[in-house]
């Protein structure tokens, strides 16, 4: 693999798209879900599982933590944070890139990269994404009470009023006329999940998932094109450990949920880590035995953006005479700047935005700030979940949230008032027994929350509210959504653990892709930052790339949509399958295990597999086969699905990861009356050379008493280096013989199917259909 990126974030799914761009095979590990329009969780019941913690069976989209100065939501999805962030897309400030400023609790805030340099990337980012500022002046749009009032009460303020660039589809293309709930025209890269989307209908519901579309997430554009350009996307991935491969490159140790998997292994030629500060921070905290040398300054620089959350109570326009709706219009509409001293006015302090916030109607109780009301047997419940969570070291809240949320009926009304701005980077994120931990406090950026907070209280005097902190069973705690640093960028080791493109002091090919390379807060809203950094990183590494990994191998050839042309590349068949998943689909896995014996130097798998039984070189492989669309899967001719697992022979090593295979199931075989079960898997052996085994069960017309044999032996050649499929003709054959699967063993494979999706055991019973009316067209009377 000439590329694996481990999460799909606003880092990560730049970087999957512009390397698969310029044809480098890419995978995409990520530890969540795909969510398509209409996907998202709403009812009471559906929120109460939405969260992450998958020792509890959970694999929601929210992912709270906790620690000693700070609680955190971030996201676990295909997308990323895009899925519920509100999708501000506003440039770090030309000022802010501070150069050596000095911190109260020591050491220096240093950006290693200037505004001029990044431009051409937020050039390219804003283009993408489709970000631009709320249509505020078009009568479709304009009743929005929120976006009026700020817009007046900074006015009289003097305060400096914006409508930032949102990354939100108003109008259903590009300088078309906007409208509420209008069909959007798909890109000509497609759409990944192949739902219909539908412009901004002011529902509020952006940061817990779009459910129309109308937001331009990274799945909906970055995502959608890596995918055109034969990215492999794998969801619900969650990588473990890395460590350097022998001879240059990665191996990246990850398991995959639901099924649950045993660790497995891919390697790679570049690694992208973009798994969120969290995640990318713990990940090499946790593998910093396997990477000698990296910096000192591992786990420093942590922030939380400035990010402080408050609430206007029974607030009304400047009039006073109509109260404000923050639960129409998108989450964020407009933005209030507060200068920085950096920039040379009058003004004092670290600069700053305000914003207005919102929420769904149907949620009040997530905004409420007064009373807990017949709630607050639970919340104490919360409260002493948490305090039993600061004793054992158990940070994740998860669980905790989803019990507390409950069945969701608390109310109330509110204007959210969302700050951030330039907080002291001085927080450290470490390990404590395993677990990771944040030793930081907000009292070196006291005066910077006290500033917000008194222009927040001005906002709220002009329109005639009362101001309110968090509610008061969470504490005086704060809370982000924007955890940058960890990993952050430097000019040399002693500054920072990477340089300024990303890539990793002493560890060639390892580059960082997400908020933990920041040195220090944005800001502003980080997301638009961190997709130019991950775009200014691809530029260099495409430029550095060997010349051999410049375009792919001879006989994989790109695949271009509408040509009709197979893909030489099996994996660009199962990308252009997935490209065109249909509305609502459905996917399926179940996992097999195969044995027997293989002989090298042969050919023939039979007499091969008497020869390896007198030698007592045994094979066998377990698999988890993946079917991404079942609809489609049973649609398409050949039937191509996904394959992984590891494979187990002397021969080889040992037990060996699949890098990547394939299976098909009852393909058309070379006659009329016979179909075939193919396996393709790749892998490399212990002396790093490139194996393929090819594998076919040959079921053809005949009596049923042939059904068991057919169907339960696999005819395998074992071929130097990595064979695409229809060349195994000109390949070198290293062996071959046969794997059979037992009876037991059946047993559990049958009990292993696993349906995920709207319509599971639907899709189950077509599977099952599709698969005994194979058998009967072969084996049946007739």
């Amino acid at each position: 693999m000439d590329a694996v990126v481990v999460g799909s974030g606003f880092g990560g799914s730049v970087a999957a798209y512009r390397l698969a761009a310029e044809g480098l095979s890419v995978a995409v590990l990520e530890r969540g879900r795909a969510y398509a329009p209409g996907m998202f969780p709403r009812t009471p019941a559906e929120m109460g599982k939405a969260f992450w913690d998958p020792a509890e069976g959970h694999y929601g989209i929210y992912d709270v933590w906790s620690f000693g100065g700070c609680d955190s939501v971030v996201s676990s999805g295909l997308g990323g944070g895009s899925l519920i962030y509100a999708n501000v897309m506003l440039r770090k400030d030309e000022r802010w890139f501070v150069h050596e400023e000095p911190l109260a609790a020591g050491g220096y805030e240093s950006w290693p990269v200037t505004r001029s340099e990044l431009d051409p990337h937020y050039d390219a980012v804003e283009e993408m994404i489709g970000a631009t500022p709320y249509p505020l002046d078009h009568p479709v749009y304009s009743d929005t009470p929120k976006t009026r009032a700020m817009q007046d009460a900074a006015a009289e303020l003097g305060l400096d009023w914006r409508l930032p660039p949102l990354a939100i589809s108003f109008a259903p293309m590009r300088g078309a006329e906007p409208g509420l709930g209008l069909p959007i025209v798909d890109t000509g890269y497609g759409n990944l999940h192949g739902v219909p989307r539908r412009t901004c209908r002011l529902c509020g519901e952006c940061d817990i998932g779009c459910n129309d579309g109308a937001k331009n997430s990274l799945d909906h554009t970055y995502l959608s094109a890596a995918r055109h350009h034969g990215a492999d996307l794998r969801t619900l991935h969650e990588v473990r450990a890395i460590r350097p491969r022998e001879g240059g490159g990665y191996e990246v140790s990850y398991v995959r949920h639901h099924p649950a998997t045993e660790p497995l292994t891919i390697s790679c030629d570049r690694l992208v880590l973009a798994a969120g500060t969290y995640g990318t921070t713990y990940l090499l905290l946790r593998s910093r035995a396997n990477l000698p040398g990296l910096s000192g300054t591992l786990g420093t620089r942590f922030s939380g953006n400035g990010d402080l959350l408050t609430f206007l109570l029974r607030a009304k326009d400047r009039s006073r005479t109509r109260p404000i709706n923050a639960s129409r219009g998108p989450v964020i509409t407009s933005a209030i700047r507060l200068a920085d001293d950096v920039d040379g006015t009058r003004e004092t302090g670290r600069g700053a935005y305000i914003q207005d916030g919102g929420y769904p109607a149907f949620i009040d109780w997530l905004v409420e700030g007064a009373d807990v009301g017949s709630e607050i047997r639970r919340a104490a419940r919360f409260i002493a979940d948490r305090l039993r969570a600061l004793v054992t070291g158990d940070t994740n809240l998860s669980a905790e949230i989803a019990d507390l949320v409950g069945d969701g009926e608390l109310s109330g009304s509110s204007l959210p008032l969302l700050g951030m701005g330039r907080d002291v980077p001085d927080g450290e994120l470490r390990l404590r027994d395993g677990r990771l931990d944040v030793q930081w406090n907000s009292e070196a950026s006291e005066e910077h929350f006290q500033r917000i907070r008194a222009t927040m209280r001005r906002i709220s005097d002009v329109l005639g509210a009362e101001h309110s902190g968090m509610p008061s069973w969470l504490g005086k705690r704060i809370i982000t959504v924007h955890p940058l640093g960890g990993v952050p960028m430097g000019r040399h080791p002693g500054e920072g653990v990477c340089d300024a493109f990303g890539e990793v002091f002493d560890h060639p090919g390892l580059f960082i892709a997400d908020g933990a390379a920041l040195p220090g807060p944005v800001g502003a809203n980080p997301s638009l930052t961190i997709a130019a950094l991950a775009d200014r990183m691809c530029t260099r590494l495409l430029e550095q790339r060997p010349v051999g990994i410049r375009h792919r191998k001879e006989g994989q050839t790109r695949m271009t949509v509408g040509t009709g042309r197979v893909a030489a590349d099996p994996s660009e068949k199962a990308t252009s399958l997935a490209a065109a998943d249909p509305a609502e689909r459905t996917s399926l896995s179940f996992t097999e295990e195969m044995s027997g014996f293989i002989a090298l130097g042969g050919n023939d798998p039979r007499s091969g597999d008497m020869a390896g039984r007198s030698h007592g070189d045994r094979f066998s492989f377990r698999l988890t086969i993946r079917v991404d669309d079942v609809d489609r899967f049973l649609a398409e001719p050949e039937h191509l699905a996904r394959a992984e697992g590891w494979v187990d022979a002397a021969v080889c090593g040992g037990r060996r990861p699949i890098e990547r295979g394939w299976f098909n199931l009852f393909a058309p075989g070379d006659t009329p009356d016979r179909r075939e079960m193919r396996y393709r898997l790749w892998f490399t052996d212990t002396q790093d050379r490139p194996r393929t085994l090819s594998g076919w069960k040959d079921v053809h017309h005949g009596p049923a008493t042939r059904l068991w044999l057919d169907t339960s032996t696999l005819y395998t050649r074992l071929f130097e280096g990595h064979v695409p499929e229809g060349e195994d003709d000109e390949a070198t054959v290293a062996g071959a013989g046969t794997l059979h699967i037992q009876p037991m063993d059946l047993a559990a494979t049958l009990k292993s199917f696993d349906p995920e999706g709207p319509h599971g055991i639907a899709a189950l019973a077509r599977f099952g259909r599709f698969f005994v009316g194979q058998l009967w067209d072969v084996y049946g009377p007739g």
